[in-house]
């Protein structure tokens, strides 16, 4: 159990929350994410949660919470949960129904997908602020002549593929896109339950997100660094020939996630 340092005496206490009150992200009215952290509710103590709404064929897009471990709870209609392990280098991709749930470790990349309408998921993380970096910002914010030179990808073709993603998406495909969303068949056929194996070869250097997007659900960075662990806990010792030898740095595997993500937008299916 967390240690927590509340005055519960305080007039300020604040024990219950609504949450449509707090959306964080919305791409249209069947698909939006509710918030609620500290700054809602600040004697839930190190916990918060997300509440997501999603339509057929929309994605939770693909990111990482660097500071805490992410169960998601099917409420209603079924979805996709997808993960890369960093430690085995597989993607898996867990199917969930009501009452079913998921789990993703602490600063693993991963994504959701809704794979029927009206699809109801809660994510329940163990930490007062999810902390979190999204696909759609590494690829929009890192200049593409690194992108090019680092994974040999043709610069323009690169400037190209990534045009349109001009904001942080965090639910898509946005409206603007013309493509049509996948179906659950298509997903479910394209997609088995067994893992599929990841380019070990592929090795990536560590990223810093230098954008104006913050990194934690709109609160202050000051903050963050409250509750964010130890160096101690984040550090992985890389030079270690035992594959759990501790908890992953976010960015050791980030960049064989972003070779995935090149190669899907240059080669879409």
């Amino acid at each position: 159990m967390a240690i927590s340092y509340m005055d519960y005496t305080s007039p300020d206490l604040q024990f219950f929350y609504d949450l449509p009150k707090n959306t964080a992200f919305k791409t249209n009215n069947q698909n939006y994410i509710n918030l609620l952290g500290y700054r809602q509710l600040n004697t839930i103590g190190n916990a918060s949660i997300l509440d997501i709404y999603l339509s057929q064929g929309h994605y939770v897009e693909p990111h990482y919470h660097q500071n805490a471990s992410e169960l998601v709870y099917c409420v209603s209609g079924t979805a996709v949960v997808s993960f890369i392990n960093p430690f085995t280098n597989k993607l898996s991709s867990i199917p969930i129904k009501p009452g079913q749930v998921a789990n993703v470790p602490q600063g693993w990349w991963h994504y959701e997908e809704a794979a029927e309408n009206n699809t109801h998921l809660v994510a329940i993380f163990d930490a007062p602020i999810p902390e979190v970096i999204f696909g759609s910002d590494i690829l929009r914010l890192t200049p593409a002549h690194v992108m090019a030179q680092t994974y040999c990808l043709d610069e323009k073709k690169w400037q190209e593929a990534i045009a349109p993603i001009t904001t942080t998406v965090a639910i898509g495909p946005l409206d603007s896109c013309h493509k049509q969303p996948r179906s659950g068949r298509e997903y479910r056929e394209d997609n088995p339950r067994s893992d599929s194996t990841f380019n070990s070869s592929q090795r990536g250097q560590r990223y810093t997100q230098s954008s104006v997007y913050p990194s934690s659900f709109g609160y202050p960075v000051s903050y963050t660094q409250q509750v964010r662990p130890s160096s101690q806990q984040q550090n992985i010792n890389r030079a270690s020939a035992t594959p759990h030898a501790g908890s992953p740095s976010p960015s050791y595997h980030y960049g064989r996630a972003v070779t995935r993500l090149s190669r899907i937008l240059l080669h879409p299916m």
